[in-house]
């Protein structure tokens, strides 16, 4: 997935969200799994956070979601 062509933002956020609950999970429980703080989670997802590391985090939190996102 090529993360750089994704838009964050607050959809992206509420779909990421869906994602991890239509799994039976919360992207706080996941965070918390993996040592993320979900502040950190959210502000990559809205894009806050756009650095290389904000980037990665967001790339991970798709594809841990299983969502399909379609490029902007």
């Amino acid at each position: 997935m090529i993360v750089n062509q994704i838009s964050p933002g607050q959809s992206l956020y509420r779909q990421v969200r869906g994602g991890f609950v239509i799994q039976g999970g919360t992207l706080t429980a996941w965070c918390r799994q993996f040592g993320i703080n979900p502040s950190n989670a959210r502000a990559a997802l809205t894009g806050a956070w756009d650095g290389q590391k904000g980037r990665e985090l967001r790339e991970k939190l798709i594809e841990a979601a299983k969502i399909t996102v379609n490029p902007n």
